[in-house]
């Protein structure tokens, strides 16, 4: 047996965006354990690079985090819609851009001990600019940051979002194994 398998389910709250259930499960070890799960739609967060390697980071106030954070545009997958779509939604929304070129930067869990959220990262570049579209309930600053800064914020600590730490990490490798292969074959 490679997965769990779900004996019992019990929900125990239904809001806009979240599930919560009391599931009894059969682990892969035979054994038998309850677990609380918050069933979540999913996500897709962007790195988008201008052409001078800059990157744009939104401050965003966040009640539950207790405040300001720094994050990558990103957002929850809608019914129906595909990551990319929802990546070049709330790229458009989030950051007033758009993008011509895109990246798969892989996918990433953000708390698979209780979520069953997963999010998409995608790198964006070739960008054009237009207004945002920011919702109500939402307090986002747009800023650009050279890249290089941006991962010097996620070893010091300044950047503390899970999303925004994975998305700026591997597309800090994406782009310099992107260099090191330019180096080796400089006919590319």
């Amino acid at each position: 047996m490679t997965a769990t398998r779900i004996l019992q389910r019990d929900l125990v709250f239904q809001g806009r965006i979240i599930k919560v259930a009391l599931e009894r499960v059969l682990l892969p070890s035979e054994r038998e354990t309850q677990l609380e799960i918050v069933r979540h739609p999913g996500g897709a967060a962007v790195v988008a690079l201008d052409e001078e390697e800059r990157v744009c980071l939104l401050r965003q106030f966040r009640h539950a985090a207790g405040g300001w954070l720094w994050e990558l545009p990103a957002g929850k997958i809608d019914p129906g819609e595909s990551a990319s779509v929802t990546a070049r939604r709330e790229l458009a929304e989030e950051a007033g851009l758009s993008a011509a070129e895109w990246v798969d930067l892989g996918r990433m869990h953000s708390s698979p001990g209780v979520f069953t959220e997963v999010i998409e990262l995608w790198m964006a570049r070739g960008l054009t600019r237009q207004a945002p579209a920011h919702e109500p309930d939402e307090s986002i600053e747009i800023h650009w940051l050279p890249m290089s800064q941006a991962l010097d914020w996620c070893t010091d600590g300044e950047i503390t979002d899970a999303k925004t730490l994975v998305g700026l990490y591997r597309a800090g490798a994406f782009l310099a194994s992107a260099v090191a292969l330019m180096a080796e074959d400089p006919g590319c």
